[in-house]
C-alpha cells in the first residue's frame, strides 16, 4: 500500500541553507528505498513568523520503503548534521488528490 507523507521542516535560527543542504543529501536516498520525492518548496522571504522553512510531499511504495529509509545508515550517520541545522519537523500521512 502506498504511503504518502507531508513532511514540515523548521530550521534553526540562520541554519536554513545547512538544512537545505541535508535535506539535499538525504533525499537522494529516496529512490533506494521505493520513494520519491514529489514537491518540495521553500518558504518564500517574508513569510510569516513561526511558518515551516521548508514543505515536502513525499510517497513510498510501501511500509517496507518507509521503514528503510528511517533505517538507512547513510542517514543516521547525518544525524549530527541534521540537529544542527533543523528545530523542528512534523511529518504526517496524506491522500493526494491526482489531478
Amino acid at each position: 500500500m502506498t504511503i504518502q507523507l507531508c513532511v514540515l521542516l523548521w530550521a534553526r535560527p540562520g541554519r536554513a541553507d545547512a538544512m537545505a543542504a541535508y535535506e539535499d543529501t538525504v533525499l537522494a536516498l529516496l529512490g533506494e528505498h521505493d520513494g520519491r520525492l514529489l514537491q518540495r518548496a521553500r518558504t518564500a522571504p517574508g513569510a510569516p513568523d513561526g511558518v515551516p522553512d521548508e514543505t515536502q510531499l513525499i510517497e513510498f511504495a510501501g511500509q517496507a520503503g518507509f521503514d528503510g529509509f528511517l533505517a538507512d545508515p547513510r542517514r543516521a550517520a547525518l544525524s549530527s548534521e541534521r540537529d544542527a541545522a533543523i528545530a523542528r519537523t512534523e511529518l504526517y500521512p496524506v491522500t493526494l488528490d491526482r489531478a
